[in-house]
């Protein structure tokens, strides 16, 4: 019998060692990607990275970030745009993918398991029972993962940014006020949600390891997340 070459028998290992672990890097079947970073756009780089028409055959299609020059947010939620600016002091909800983004961050998920979740009173409590229940149910919370929160808020924080185009100064509190702003209570909305503890200043901004956006009932008002309180049950959806 004619014998391996060593070589052989050490190259065919390494394939099996980086198939596993790029399975293993992987949260089921929520791929997350991402063009651009929060630490570029705070540096004053606020181009476009992506335009969003290259993502519009995707068919289960989850995305948020923000529009090039800082002028909107982007929600995308099962491949419907419901994309925000702010025009004339008007916000405007445009449900289209002609829109360039300096941020976005995105995932493909066909299903989704229901959770309950009440009474939190802080946005970290949300945080950390979203980051029990995907625990329990099979999700590596040390990897990126999406979700969504569906039902009826009691206060939620919320703005659309609208940049000055002149103004070359970026921080995290100009940016919530330089477009509206406003306080949702007791109405129900839709919630995106992408958690990671290890893209701070690239996908979540440095005070939390989430990143929100959401649109209301009517898909009359979308934007970013800021503070949310949940005083009754809402749902959690995770990734199947």
């Amino acid at each position: 019998m004619k014998k391996i070459p060593n070589i052989i028998i050490t190259l065919f290992s390494i394939l099996v060692l980086v198939a596993c672990q790029n399975k293993k890097d992987q949260n089921k079947s929520a791929k997350i990607a991402y063009f651009g970073q929060l630490k570029t756009i705070m540096s004053g780089n606020i181009e476009s990275v992506i335009h969003l028409d290259s993502l519009s055959n995707k068919k289960h299609l989850y995305a948020l970030g923000a529009s090039e020059q800082l002028k909107g947010e982007i929600q995308i939620f099962n491949s419907q745009p419901s994309n925000s600016l702010v025009l004339d002091s008007t916000l405007q909800i445009k449900d289209s993918y002609k829109i360039k983004a300096a941020l976005l961050v995105y995932t493909e998920v066909e299903t989704w398991k229901e959770f309950t979740i009440e009474n939190l009173t802080s946005k970290p409590d949300i945080e950390k029972k979203i980051v029990e229940i995907a625990n329990q149910n099979g999700i590596d919370t040390t990897l990126p993962f999406p979700f969504l929160l569906e039902g009826e808020i009691a206060t939620l924080n919320w703005h659309v940014i609208n940049w000055k185009e002149n103004d070359k100064i970026h921080t995290h509190q100009k940016h919530k006020t330089s477009g509206l702003r406003g306080v949702l209570e007791n109405c129900n909305v839709k919630i995106l949600g992408f958690y990671s503890d290890k893209h701070k200043a690239i996908f979540t901004h440095h005070t939390t390891n989430m990143h929100l956006h959401f649109k209301n009932e009517a898909n009359s008002l979308a934007g970013h997340v800021d503070d949310l309180t949940i005083k009754n049950s809402i749902t959690l959806k995770l990734p199947k």
